[in-house]
């Protein structure tokens, strides 16, 4: 009997994967796969077949038939610009996620690995808002440089699966409500959502706060020059910005515990970059409350870092003025993907279809 959901999610050095029955998580862990196997892959595509495997090998363990499964879904990948929702797979969707539309990411594996195990036993496979969710209003993609339009790259997945767990704790419907949602984690992403469409965000890669690991939006006239100082080439230059950029630039690491420690033991540097990091995300939180010109139903506080206390206390006193801020910490996106599969299974919508939706 065909009773099981799997989820797969794609990380760059491991895979979680999970079993739903419906909406309820049966098992869930997290693969990981040792440097030494993914170093023998020229290209994050090339590396298909072995994450496959290690899946496949995981569902034996747990006694788990393949004939059991009603569905496959995975993460999205950097597609093509897409509106938000459940995709079915398609063959033009694994042509993009092979190509990296948008750039290499593991989560371009999630679709490709999730559609071969679905067709393997004639059962539906999909992605659910993937990063690339692209619903902005033209007015938001002008930048000010003609060859330099904004993007929509966002955390889209965890964003609206907490404006939905929102929506329903305040008995409203998910469109018909505007919100505000900062997901706050290695990049961070704020978002305003107007009638549960995401019009408008920071590309977390180079735009708003900075975060744990990457600087965020800085001036860009000084960066310009530090470019073509000489004392960084652009892979150094690239990799100061992300991955050693933010916390991590200023101090030595991108663990915000770490740093709330060095707080706590009176490190006065740690904490001034600490509150800037809060203080630049009430900022951005502000900013956005006038793309939804303050119709503001509610501030929502989310990711890794809403764990901290110091932070969610530092940006609710800035924002509440807004809106009523509320905390959803931590991310789960399995719990999401699960349920962006269980709504098409379950006839509450449609899965939309890749071909339809992108521009070619």
């Amino acid at each position: 009997m065909k009773k099981y959901i799997l989820a797969i999610n794609p990380g760059s050095t491991s895979t979680k994967v999970a079993i739903f029955e419906g909406k309820n998580k049966i098992l869930q862990q997290n693969l990981s796969h040792p440097k030494e196997k993914l170093s023998k892959y020229d290209k994050i595509p090339d590396q298909y077949e072995y994450r496959k495997d290690v899946i496949l090998k995981w569902l034996k363990e747990k006694n788990i038939e393949l004939n059991e499964l009603e569905a496959v879904v995975a993460r999205g990948g950097l597609l093509r610009p897409m509106p938000a929702g459940t995709y079915a797979v398609t063959e033009l969707m694994i042509k993009d996620l092979k190509v990296g539309i948008q750039g290499q990411h593991a989560s371009n594996l999630g679709g490709i690995i999730a559609k071969s195990i679905g067709d393997s036993q004639g059962i539906p496979s999909f992605i659910v808002d993937p990063v690339s969710v692209d619903e902005f209003e033209d007015v938001a993609r002008i930048s000010g440089c003609p060859e330099i339009p904004r993007k929509s790259l966002v955390h889209s997945l965890n964003i609206r699966a907490v404006a939905r767990k929102v929506a329903a704790k305040m008995g409203k419907n998910f469109e018909d409500i505007n919100l505000i949602v900062a997901h706050l984690g290695g990049g961070i992403s704020v978002a305003p959502l107007r009638k549960g469409r995401i019009v408008d965000v920071n590309n977390a890669s180079e735009e708003g706060p900075f975060s744990p690991e990457r600087a965020g939006g800085v001036p860009a006239q000084e960066l310009l020059e530090l470019a073509y100082s000489g004392k960084y080439s652009y892979k150094e230059l690239k990799r100061k910005l992300m991955g050693n950029g933010g916390l991590s630039g200023y101090l030595g690491t991108n663990d915000a515990r770490e740093v709330e420690k060095r707080i706590e033991e009176g490190d006065a540097k740690a904490k001034l970059v600490f509150d800037a990091m809060a203080y630049q995300i009430g900022e951005e939180i502000g900013k956005y409350s006038a793309v939804l010109c303050g119709d503001v139903d509610r501030i929502i506080l989310t990711g890794g870092l809403a764990y901290s206390k110091r932070i969610t206390d530092y940006v609710t006193k800035m924002v509440k003025f807004i809106a009523p801020v509320e905390i959803v910490p931590g991310e789960d996106e399995m719990q999401a993907l699960a349920e962006g599969a269980y709504r098409v299974l379950n006839g509450e919508e449609k899965s939309r279809i890749y071909d339809d939706e992108v521009k070619l």
